[in-house]
Order: C-alpha cells, then sequence, then structure tokens
C-alpha cells in the first residue's frame, strides 16, 4: 500500500475503507490527535477533566451534539470515519473495535479531538533523536489523576508513552518536545519507571517494547491513553474512542 500523500488523502482513504493500520510514522509534519466520544449529558464533565489536566489531554476541537463534523484551523474532517480503528465503550467494557463509527454514532454524541504525541516525532527526527516509525510503548503508571466536581468521574490512572533518548540527548528532546502542547509537551518523566509504578519496562500494557539501547535513558510522556482507562470507571452508556495508535490525522503543519 502506498504512502498517504497528504492527510487528506489518508483522510479518504480511510472513509472509503481502503487504509486500516495505524497512523505511526505517517505525514511527520502534522498534527495527529486522540479521540474521545461522550454522551451530551457527559460532554461538560469531560471538558472540565480536560482543563483539569492539560498536558494530558489537550483539547483540539470537540463537535456539537449529534454533528461527527469538526473544524481544526481551517481543516474539515468527519469523526465518524476518517480515523482508521476505533473502540467502541459500554458501561466501561469494550464491545466492538470497528474501522467506522457510523453505524455507532448517536443523536447526543460529542466529540474531543485531542493532540497526540505523535504529532512532535517528526520535530524529534528533524533534531537529530530517532524515533521508531511504529506506535511506542504505553504504560499504566501509579499517578492518579484527580479533579474536582462532576468531572471526578473520570478520574483514573495517567499513561504514558515511551521513547528511548541517547543519554547526551535527553535535554534536547525536553526542549523541542515542549515546544508542542498539542502533543503533550515536555516529557513527564526521565528515567527510572520504577518511579511511575512501572515494574517491568520490557511489559507494556500498550504497543511493543522495543528496548533500551547502552547509553539511553527511557523517556515518559503523557499519553492520549489515559481518557481511555477513564471511561473504565465512569460507566457511561456508551463512548467511543481511537483505537491505540490509529489516530486522526489533521492538516495543520508543525515545524
Amino acid at each position: 500500500m502506498t504512502a498517504p500523500a497528504s492527510p487528506l488523502d489518508l483522510r479518504t482513504r480511510i472513509a472509503s475503507g481502503e487504509w486500516t493500520t495505524a497512523t505511526a510514522g505517517l505525514l511527520d509534519d502534522h498534527q495527529q490527535a486522540n479521540l474521545v466520544v461522550v454522551p451530551a449529558s457527559a460532554a461538560a464533565a469531560f471538558e472540565e477533566y480536560c482543563a483539569a489536566h492539560p498536558t494530558v489531554c489537550p483539547v483540539l476541537g470537540r463537535t456539537q451534539p449529534g454533528d461527527p463534523t469538526m473544524t481544526y484551523q481551517g481543516c474539515t474532517v468527519d469523526i465518524s470515519t476518517m480515523l482508521p480503528r476505533y473502540r467502541v465503550w459500554d458501561h466501561g467494557t469494550v464491545v466492538d473495535e470497528p474501522n467506522d463509527l457510523s453505524a455507532w454514532w448517536k443523536d447526543d454524541s460529542v466529540a474531543f479531538v485531542l493532540g497526540c504525541s505523535h504529532t512532535f516525532d517528526g520535530p524529534l527526527r528533524r533534531a537529530g533523536i530517532p524515533v521508531a516509525t511504529t506506535a511506542p510503548p504505553v504504560y499504566i503508571t501509579d499517578r492518579i489523576l484527580r479533579t474536582a466536581g462532576a468531572a471526578s468521574m473520570f478520574d483514573g490512572p495517567l499513561a504514558v508513552s515511551m521513547r528511548p533518548v541517547d543519554a547526551d540527548l535527553v535535554d534536547e528532546a525536553v526542549a523541542v518536545t515542549g515546544r508542542y502542547p498539542t502533543g503533550h509537551g515536555a516529557p513527564v518523566h526521565i528515567g527510572d519507571p520504577a518511579a511511575l509504578g512501572i515494574d517491568d519496562i520490557s511489559r507494556p500494557d500498550f504497543g511493543i517494547f522495543a528496548g533500551v539501547g547502552e547509553g539511553q535513558v527511557p523517556v515518559f510522556w503523557d499519553c492520549g491513553v489515559t481518557p481511555q482507562l477513564a471511561l473504565g470507571t465512569a460507566d457511561l452508556a456508551y463512548a467511543a474512542t481511537h483505537y491505540p495508535g490509529h489516530m486522526l490525522v489533521l492538516d495543520a503543519v508543525v515545524s
């Protein structure tokens, strides 16, 4: 399958069913995004949760109830058809992982599009910091996000993605990623995974661990899998998310 020529080409191929695989390593110069869809009755609480944890859930935009379209920096997308794979939740349990969300979209569905760390992979590579073109391993930490009021229904553990970085390039990686708040910004932790409650770095909760080489340091960033974990305890009648590594790719250029 030929690589997409542009985000529009990719989204068109996804919507037609031609492209169903992960977006990691694609279209380095463009904003990638996570997805969370909740009922309108829970939208205000979820928005408060995101506002309380902006590096975990950097909100790029949201839809109006029942309308699957959203515009971001002049780019209009159909949330229900333009991600290569989704997860559908029923009272905290995943019940389907379709390539098209249209059949699950409801009259009161509200979608939140959230920034993703794949956004800064390209800038890291351009800065001379090697980054795999596959999705990074993701770990559930022992850090609990806590939110006041109604938003506390989404409280739960923080998930982080990990990229190994040469020790002499860690400061540069911090500086580069800190310029991309829509990609979760600077790392949340550098070094010993045990400080995050990760007992065995070789066994991620999501993705594949490709190793940490000699002279490299594990560097961890906030991850958009976090709100998926929150759905496990929120007990919503329904919700939907992106499937890990299968993101929405927008036209917005990062530099």
